[in-house]
């Protein structure tokens, strides 16, 4: 993995007194040595009648919005600045916000992007999807989606792993995702866990085990030596110490989650892919249900070329003409 040299916080609301996403974004930049840029992407619709856009309201609508905006964000970096850090803002008029993110964050070269966990999917459903899910499934870069207020102290970091290379996921990403996690552990003074979820009786083999009933256990046994095996080779390169190491015959998620509040996981890394047919990010069910159970925050990498999928081009402000009333 790259170094992480500079980090994009995805500011939501430059006007709020909780900024948890700033916060542990100033963390890990302290700790890395890494520079900051805070954006904030508007994308309020404008609406306008015909007089207003000929006598140029509109465009002095945009510059006084964005310039308050702007000096929020300002009034935040200074505070950072006067910690040592290296801060610079940015505020753009574009939508939507994911994408918005994505494109200032290829812009500026960031390495990883930071961003606030917007409401709970079962307060608002279409939240989750135009935010935090489609950021996660458009960025080519880390995303770590902050869900906690609390502050990094020597925190636990799971990476979760599959060295079965399920659902087409390239072998080398297995090491993306240990290699940040690894990163972020070592600055923040924390400890690094891995996880890895079986099947026990793969779906293939539950008609044999079925027709033997010896056969279940045997089968069982078969499958953990060799996700054991393979798991090992996963971490080889990694100084994970064996008590570190949760091998889980279970389900992804009930795994993930269930490894995550044992070990106390302030952040869980996983891997994602982009899955050829669909040219969709398939983290699918296990993402979503991690990204909304999780009792901590989730930072999720891409394998090296995911493609970005975003335009380059900024879309502006949404403005909308009001026909005159009859």
């Amino acid at each position: 993995m790259r170094p992480v040299r500079r980090i994009l916080v995805a500011v939501k609301d430059p006007q709020s007194r909780s900024l948890p996403a700033v916060a542990k974004a100033a963390q890990l930049a302290k700790a890395l040595d890494a520079r900051l840029e805070l954006f904030h992407a508007i994308d309020t619709p404008l609406y306008a009648d015909l007089p207003s856009l000929e006598r140029g309201e509109i465009d002095r609508s945009r510059t006084e919005w964005r310039n308050r905006r702007l000096a929020q964000l300002e009034r935040i970096a200074e505070r950072m600045r006067r910690q040592g850090l290296e801060v610079s803002t940015t505020v753009e008029w574009d939508y939507p916000v994911y994408e918005a993110v994505v494109r200032r964050a290829v812009r500026s070269e960031a390495d990883l992007i930071v961003a606030e966990r917007h409401a709970g999917v079962r307060v608002a459903p279409w939240l989750l999807h135009v935010t935090d899910w489609e950021l996660l499934r458009y960025s080519p870069l880390p995303v770590l989606i902050v869900k906690t207020p609390r502050p990094y102290r020597r925190p636990v970091v799971l990476a979760a792993v599959d060295p079965s290379h399920a659902f087409e996921k390239p072998a080398k990403l297995d090491q993306e995702v240990l290699g940040i996690g690894g990163t972020v552990a070592t600055a923040l003074r924390g400890t690094l866990h891995a996880v890895h979820a079986y099947a026990p009786l793969p779906p293939t083999l539950l008609a044999r085990a079925a027709e033997d009933p010896g056969a279940a256990d045997r089968i069982s046994a078969e499958t953990a030596k060799w996700a054991r095996s393979r798991f090992e080779r996963a971490l080889r390169s990694a100084k994970i110490p064996p008590r570190r190491r949760h091998l889980v015959g279970r389900h992804p998620i009930d795994a993930i989650l269930d490894v995550a509040r044992q070990t106390r996981a302030a952040i869980v890394v996983m891997g994602a892919v982009s899955r050829s047919g669909l040219r969709r990010l398939f983290i699918g069910n296990t993402a979503e249900r991690v990204l909304d159970d999780l009792p901590c925050d989730l930072l999720v990498v891409k394998p090296r070329g995911f493609p970005n999928r975003v335009p380059r081009a900024k879309r502006g402000p949404r403005v909308t003409v009001i026909a005159p009333s009859l």
